[in-house]
């Protein structure tokens, strides 16, 4: 029989799903000045627009960041689940960003590169779940995120689902009711959490997602977007999740030339690493091609974060990414207990039978002893 845990680390890059970098986002665009998107509807990257009557959650938000010291990248992938034809979400980003469709292979290489290693741990005396206690001998293993105009629209693409749309705004207050001029009834909140990056200078990818058809509900992994943007230091925006209504999930794939962690918590759970490691992408086989596409190729160090937000109103900032002490590397081990066997049989059952058999030997020569003793003090016993 068996039992499987999960041992963790400390982590410097962390796991577990959904707020991650489009957490940030908030509806704000109806990018076609006809459409209607309206009531704020809080879902799994922290605020959400659907089209009226309509309901959309982000069931699992993957996020990779890359970063060689002067441009950060950011793909994202979003699984979605509900019955809005169309929803809409906003990320801020230091420097104006470029959008384009990202590679999904990505996710399956790194996906591959960072799975946990499985150890097999043997024990010797049976446990409450094996023979002769419980079980049939059969093993079991527990399966185991200002300028001259307001609000200036400087760019807009069609990419694949997603209707793009990039802002650049110097006042909260009119980014929003350009919003609600073009068909959002987004939140009053919504103008306080943008203040902080309208007062940096950020500026703003809005995405309108609907599918082509314009018929079928959004549902499922959609494709991959990849923004880039110059960047002096790797920064994942997480401030507009605080708007999120439900517990808030992050996981992210961390590409730099040194193991990287969060500069804080910033009003979550400790982050933990899941995957520290240096990895080489160079194209040499099909296994890391997309990654090579994504980083030009060469090694890099890889750092899987993964961090939980129970309470996403006391997102107090962004992630600032951050190299840590060492480049230590880390990989998640499950850990698989079986019972020592030899031959199938319980290595215990063998030791019993060993120790019993010694035991039955030295009664016998005991008793061959002591018989022979007797024979020799009888008279006339040869």
């Amino acid at each position: 029989m068996r039992r499987t845990g999960v041992k963790r680390g400390v982590r410097g890059d962390g796991r577990g799903w959904p707020v991650r970098l489009l957490s940030l986002l908030l509806v704000l665009v109806s990018l076609q000045l006809g459409s209607l998107i309206s009531p704020a509807y809080a879902c799994g990257c922290g605020a959400m627009v659907p089209s009226r009557q309509a309901r959309v959650a982000v069931g699992q938000e993957t996020s990779v960041v890359g970063w060689d010291g002067r441009t950060e990248q950011i793909v994202m992938r979003l699984t979605v689940r509900g019955n809005a034809p169309e929803a809409a979400w906003i990320m801020p980003v230091p420097h104006r960003a470029s959008v384009e469709l990202g590679d999904p292979a990505v996710f399956s290489e790194l996906s591959a590169l960072t799975a946990p290693v499985r150890v097999t741990r043997h024990y010797f005396w049976p446990r409450a779940h094996d023979w002769p206690f419980g079980g049939n001998g059969k093993d079991s293993a527990a399966a185991p995120l200002p300028g001259a105009r307001s609000v200036e629209v400087v760019g807009r693409e069609r990419l694949g689902p997603f209707d793009v749309a990039r802002l650049a705004a110097n006042d909260p207050e009119a980014l929003q009711g350009w919003l609600s001029e073009n068909g959002f009834d987004l939140p009053d909140r919504l103008a306080t959490a943008l203040k902080p990056y309208v007062d940096r200078k950020w500026e703003y990818v809005a995405v309108r997602l609907a599918p082509e058809d314009g018929a079928n509900p959004l549902h499922g992994t959609l494709d991959p977007l990849r923004l880039r943007f110059a960047s002096d230091r790797p920064v994942y925006p997480m401030r507009l999740s605080k708007l999120a209504a439900n517990p808030q999930e992050l996981g992210l794939y961390v590409l730099a030339a040194h193991r990287m962690e969060p500069g804080g918590r910033i009003g979550g759970d400790a982050p933990e690493v899941t995957y520290a490691g240096r990895i080489d992408t160079r194209p040499a086989s099909s296994d890391t091609d997309a990654l090579a596409r994504l980083t030009g190729g060469g090694p890099v160090f890889l750092t899987a974060i993964e961090q939980s937000f129970p309470r996403p109103e006391l997102i107090d900032g962004d992630h600032e990414l951050r190299a840590a002490g060492a480049d230590t590397p880390y990989r998640t081990e499950l850990y698989t207990d079986r019972l020592l066997t030899v031959g199938g049989v319980p290595a215990w059952v063998l030791s019993l039978i060993a120790v019993v058999a010694a035991a039955g030997v030295v009664v016998a020569l005991v008793l061959v002893v002591r018989a022979r003793r007797r024979a020799a003090t009888v008279p006339g016993t040869p």
